[in-house]
């Protein structure tokens, strides 16, 4: 089936997206027959390297007309709609299954009684009400919950609720949490769980009138009655060994090998330091944090540091049997840093000479993480290790790897591998971490592979962070890995988490996706969980859902403070239930949609072939489609393409997954690379996958210099780009200055104060902060992008048609890809003709 021209229309009796297209040459091409399904044949079926077969690239029939690229959905339109139409508006979550804003909207949140889109974002708000019914759209049915999620300062803070000795008050059945879905009944003495139906008796203490309408008299003094976002303060039942925690410590462990010290990065992390440790995390109103800290440097063997305030000098101990890990000092190892300044100040300023003249670059890695776990156990508290680590950790000790990258097994059956961590040691050191309350962040430094893969397995599995930088020059990343340490020591945090999701009868949470632990099929354990991650959870019915209570859900998270005080936050959640599937698709959300899939697929690659896993996600876009097609659009032609409009650039973000360094399975790309997106993306929420995936490419050469409001995006393809213009794109993780090889002199001498292009050389660029309009403006554009995203972004600065346009250009989404993949047009052809297949 071979394009011609789609004309653009809306059928508004369905809100839906129609094309219209003409087909002129026969169907079989030159592929013949082998177009008949999705089994696609023939050299091309690899990565869909040059777009799908029976694409462009191999048409019969007469010249073609070239498509519009305008009448096909455009996702900066459909952000630019929402913002328009909801944008600055309060959102109250008083209804039950309303579809909140895009993630890409300014709203403000009022909270009355299901959590705010900020914690809880679903693929549906309309749950279909059979198995049946779910099986046949193969729309996901999921959540991604970000438990800790930031709140603007326009919106209330959760609210803290203690009700005493006696604790929370649960249902006996199926212990959910009091919330707004529980219905009193019998003059408020009983009353009906929301979630399972048991009927509780109301404990003597908790007892209210009911008015005329069955509701509590005290229904809006009690935020567990009337908001769907509560902390509970917990008793000593909910904490270990029945006894109050003791505050979180931190420990900082500094690679010291020849790599880091030559680069200048141990002098830099020992310079920041000393001003970071007054910026701790601190409870609400407290003066100082209650957080201890402590120091270990390292390379085949360890140096612990006691620096009790008490002394003139640190002390060193020094652990050289990496195989037996114990930590050499109890007392002075972890400290308060307010009363251990001057010791801690002095120790700072000591490691980078002490290390100087070093010429040791092998390094552990394995026993750096097990000292920490062991120190926090002798401690008895929970905490986070903060590694800064160079090189793939060669050294004869447990957890020695070496180098597995062999790009040999790009596109092959072994592909896999490259992506499975390393076992044994490191599988034992997750258990002993989350065991412990004990999160990992780790910075790494490489100039050459590490096995991120392994490396990175204990941070995605206990709450942490991972950091890269790549061939580490202070110069050029310095200010990049300062921005991330200072983010990642301040944000607000919960420790030795555990999390359930519980539901109504007819639907469970059945699988979950993030940097967490499972240790059996309800409990997700975080050694820690911060304001950046998100948990995504599946749903699968075991019953009927009753379209008139709708389907409720609970996230109940019981977590440390680093007050060291236990507590409890709740989320409630309600959706509507339908048998109509016209519903389900109107209440879709394409970006949570694409969050979930993005997961998925990255947990499928460690067990099947890449080609597989990208042959699932191309037949399941085209089942959800072909369905909606089938039983809720109105008829019409065979070659018109309809989508539904809640999912009209589901297939641009699809195509861009397809296309990401990890799935695409190309041999120039590295390894780690692959690995280290792989990790990233299974902690992030709604928001950082959608512009990870459709990047933002914003016009700075036409801008009002005089407005506060950054420049409207446009979309991501090459077509958009002028010669004469310059354009910021961003995703979130990178950031890319692109000058135009015409842009105006004048505004090339306002941006970086040379007369013309020709005079900025092509290596290490920057942006100088001048003092001119079009400066102040475009530096304020970026630092508002940067506070809005959960890393620090380095601006690369690229001029058309030089060698670093290439890195570029692979976040031009909307095109082919560099390392194959197929443009969002060949993309959205393909799929019709997947459609029309599944439909006859």
């Amino acid at each position: 089936s071979l394009q011609c021209h789609m004309i653009f229309q809306k059928s508004f009796l369905y809100a839906d997206t129609v094309f219209k297209k003409h087909f002129w040459s026969p169907i079989s091409g030159p592929y013949g027959a082998q177009m008949a399904g999705p089994q696609m044949a023939g050299p091309q079926s690899g990565a869909f390297q040059g777009g799908f077969p029976g694409g462009p690239a191999q048409m019969a029939g007469p010249p073609q007309k070239k498509l519009d690229p305008d009448s096909i959905p455009s996702t900066t339109q459909v952000i630019e709609d929402d913002q328009a139409k909801r944008g600055g508006q309060v959102y109250v979550t008083n209804i039950r299954g309303q579809v909140p804003p895009l993630v890409t909207t300014d709203f403000t949140v009022q909270d009355q009684g299901n959590a705010s889109p900020r914690f809880m974002r679903c693929t549906t708000y309309s749950f279909p009400s059979t198995a049946d019914l779910a099986k046949q759209c193969k729309v996901p049915l999921a959540a991604i919950i970000k438990p800790f999620a930031t709140v603007p300062k326009n919106e209330t803070p959760l609210y803290i609720v203690n009700h005493g000795e006696t604790g929370p008050i649960r249902c006996n059945r199926c212990k959910a949490y009091m919330c707004p879905y529980m219905q009193f009944m019998d003059g408020g003495r009983r009353y009906q769980c929301g979630f399972c139906s048991c009927v509780n008796e109301v404990p003597v203490q908790y007892f209210q009138h009911l008015d005329h309408m069955g509701r509590r008299m005290d229904l809006y003094e009690r935020p567990e009655l009337s908001l769907g976002s509560y902390e509970f303060i917990a008793t000593l039942d909910y904490c270990k060994n029945n006894k109050p925690p003791n505050p979180p410590a931190y420990i900082f462990m500094i690679d010291v090998s020849y790599n880091n010290i030559k680069s200048g990065l141990v002098k830099l992390i020992c310079e920041e330091l000393k001003t970071l440790l007054d910026r701790l995390p601190k409870e609400e109103g407290a003066e100082t944090s209650p957080i201890k800290v402590g120091f270990v440097t390292y390379n085949k063997i360890l140096h612990f540091y006691n620096v009790k305030s008490a002394l003139a000098q640190p002390q060193m101990m020094v652990v050289s049997d990496v195989a037996e890990m114990f930590v050499p000092l109890l007392d002075g190892f972890l400290v308060n840093f307010q009363e251990s300044r001057a010791v801690v100040n002095n120790l700072l300023d000591q490691i980078p000479d002490m290390f100087a003249d070093t010429n040791e670059s092998e390094t552990v890695f394995a026993p750096v993480i097990q000292a920490g776990v062991e120190a926090l156990k002798a401690a008895e508290c929970s905490g986070k290790l903060f590694i800064f680590h160079s090189s793939i950790p060669t050294a004869e000790a447990p957890g020695k790897l070496k180098n597995r990258d062999d790009r040999k097994l790009v596109g092959t059956e072994k592909e896999k591998t490259l992506f499975q961590p390393l076992r044994g040691v490191y599988e034992q050191l997750t258990k002993d971490c989350v065991a412990q309350g004990c999160c990992v962040d780790l910075f790494l430094f490489p100039n050459q592979y590490v096995d991120i893969a392994t490396v990175g397995d204990v941070p995605s599995h206990t709450g942490g962070s991972i950091y890269k930088y790549s061939n580490f020059q202070v110069e050029v990343n310095g200010q990049q890995f300062v921005s991330d340490l200072r983010r990642d020591v301040e944000k607000s945090i919960g420790f030795d988490a555990i999390m359930r999701v519980r539901t109504g009868t007819g639907f469970r949470a059945t699988d979950f996706f993030g940097a967490v632990y499972m240790n059996n099929t309800t409990d997700v354990e975080m050694a820690a969980v911060d304001c950046d991650k998100a948990v995504t959870v599946e749903f699968k019915h075991d019953d009927t859902l009753s379209e008139e209570s709708g389907a409720v859900m609970q996230c109940a998270l019981l977590y440390t403070t680093i007050g060291g005080q236990r507590r409890l936050r709740i989320h409630n959640l309600s959706l509507n239930c339908s048998s109509q599937l016209s519903e389900l698709y109107k209440s879709c959300e394409t970006d949570a949609l694409i969050n979930f899939f993005a997961k998925s697929a990255y947990r499928a690659m460690l067990n099947q072939p890449l080609k597989t896993v990208r042959e699932i996600l191309v037949n399941q876009t085209a089942h959800m489609l072909a369905c909606y097609r089938k039983h809720c659009a109105s008829p019409s032609a065979a070659s018109q393409l309809i989508l539904p409009d809640a999912m009209k650039v589901f297939p641009v973000y699809m195509n861009s997954l397809l296309k990401t360094p990890t799935l695409v399975g190309s041999t120039e790309l590295s390894t780690d690379d692959r690995a280290f997106h792989r990790l990233l993306v299974n902690a992030m929420g709604v928001e950082e996958t959608q512009v990870l995936l459709y990047p933002r490419l914003i016009p700075l050469h036409t801008m009002d210099v005089s407005s506060d409001a950054i420049p409207a995006p446009v979309r991501c393809s090459e077509e958009r780009l002028s010669e004469s213009g310059i354009f910021l794109l961003e995703n979130g993780l990178s950031m890319f200055l692109w000058l135009g090889q015409a842009c105006p002199p004048d505004l090339i001498q306002n941006l970086f104060n040379v007369p013309s292009l020709g005079h900025l050389s092509s290596e290490g660029m920057s942006l100088p902060v001048l003092d001119n309009a079009h400066s102040r403006k475009i530096h304020s554009i970026i630092s508002s992008i940067s506070q809005q995203r959960a890393t620090s972004m380095k601006l690369l600065i690229v001029k058309q048609k030089d060698r670093s346009e290439m890195l570029f250009r692979q976040h031009l989404v909307e095109d082919k890809g560099l390392h194959g993949g197929a443009s969002y047009m060949d993309f959205l052809c393909y799929v019709h003709r997947e459609i029309r297949q599944l439909l006859t």
